[in-house]
């Protein structure tokens, strides 16, 4: 799958030299997908698609380390000719440096410029001044949640088609004949207390649930309102899309699933849903239950399946709260959590046990350690046997420039499948 990330300026003039390496880049991803490597991965995906257990898929993402694998392979000289290169490229990093079982689609795809902005007002934020850092911090901008709530007001949404014709345009006229454009679209989005955070602070936020709980739950209302909004208007101006087979579910993972539409979609309850809330992970089930369940409840009542979790401990939550969700279909299973206790939750049900193992064992200088790394992949391997099963190694921040770090490290995930997960 190939998704042309962020917004392309009016239409430029692409040099006949960027163009035909455009061109080459698309031949490649078209040979990647209709080689026999490419359908032996869609069979894993089709198989946890129709529950069935059988070899899990696993996944090396490079989503935080782009400067390593896409940048410095760039071989384009104009803005707008780069950017698509990116993704052309940024599309087979885990086939053509670590041999993951990422699927390649034979299309070029790309979505509706949507956004939705679930309060009214946008953080500050101060990010660490080194190169390719993923630090920041948050400068509040709401000190009292009580006194100074009605800044949260005034959440938005909206689409620019003109913009989305633009992008689809000048893809189609440079490599259209070569991959068609497909248009997808990704999970649909409900995070609350992730955007209020970045607007008041960790502190502030647990502070606020003890003294002003009404505020924290006006607070939540209003952005669940907005949601709520965002899913009418995407009904309404008929901008939904089937969210199945090799279309993008947010965890940076994939849609397949048996259990929804794959031709047209009018309503939010036929598509993919994504929620999280890692940043109550540190409050106590009943105040999970007390601020945050309700609201996500109304929102998981207009998906028609769900993904849910990013670096929060789901297993604390599970047993009074997620296990109740008939449409729950993925579970993000970090580091954070007790693994075992996770699969016992999961064995024989339809979820998948998205695994997200930690990442220090490849971002630490030095050889790899095989050896660890093959311990940790088996308590993961031995945790998850029984489920529907998937591995996504993410959070790296850096392969120190060293593509056969990435493959050694894919095949030491996958000989452990082999040898220590069972169906």
């Amino acid at each position: 799958m190939v998704k042309l990330g962020g917004q392309i300026a009016p239409m430029q003039s692409i040099t006949a030299g960027d163009r035909e390496i455009l061109r080459q880049r698309a031949k490649l991803h078209l040979d990647h997908a209709n080689s026999p490597a490419n359908e032996i991965i869609l069979r894993k995906w089709r198989a946890q698609a129709e529950g069935r257990r059988d070899s899990p898929p696993v996944r090396f993402l490079a989503s935080n380390f782009r400067h390593e694998v896409v940048t410095p392979r760039l071989r384009c000289e104009g803005e707008q000719a780069r950017a698509i290169e990116a993704t052309l490229l940024g599309g087979l990093v885990g086939r053509e440096l670590f041999d993951d079982d990422t699927p390649i689609s034979p299309t070029f795809d790309m979505g509706w410029q949507t956004w939705v902005k679930p309060f009214g007002i946008a953080p500050t934020i101060t990010r660490a001044n080194t190169p390719n850092s993923q630090g920041f911090h948050i400068d509040p901008v709401i000190g009292d949640l009580a006194t100074e709530l009605d800044k949260l007001r005034g959440g938005s949404f909206g689409v620019d088609r003109e913009a989305t014709a633009r992008r689809r345009e000048l893809v189609e006229d440079i490599l259209g004949d070569i991959l068609p454009v497909r248009m997808v679209m990704g999970s649909l989005a409900g995070a609350i207390t992730n955007p209020l955070v970045h607007l008041m602070g960790m502190e502030a936020y647990y502070i606020a649930m003890y003294d002003c709980p009404d505020a924290v739950h006006e607070a939540m209302e209003m952005a669940t309102g907005v949601y709520e909004q965002y899913y009418d208007f995407l009904e309404s101006e008929q901008l939904l899309l089937p969210t199945t087979g090799i279309s993008p579910l947010a965890q940076e993972s994939f849609a397949f699933t048996d259990e929804l539409p794959t031709d047209a979609v009018t309503r939010t309850t036929e598509c993919w849903g994504f929620l999280e809330s890692q940043e109550t992970t540190a409050v106590s089930t009943e105040t999970f239950g007390e601020f945050v369940l309700p609201y996500q409840q109304r929102l998981v009542d207009r998906f028609g399946l769900l993904s849910y979790g990013c670096c929060e401990r789901v297993d604390a939550i599970w047993p009074d709260y997620l296990s109740k969700w008939p449409t729950l279909r993925k579970l993000s299973v970090s580091p954070f959590n007790d693994e075992p206790r996770v699969g016992d939750y999961l064995r024989g049900t339809r979820v998948v046990y998205y695994s997200k193992p930690r990442a220090e064992f490849v971002t630490c200088d030095g050889p790899l350690d095989d050896d660890a790394i093959t311990a940790c992949f088996r308590g993961i391997c031995e945790a998850a046997s029984g489920c529907l099963f998937e591995i996504a190694q993410r959070e790296v921040g850096t392969i120190f420039g060293d593509f056969e770090r990435g493959r050694h490290y894919v095949r030491l995930a996958k000989q452990a499948v082999d040898s220590y997960w069972s169906p």
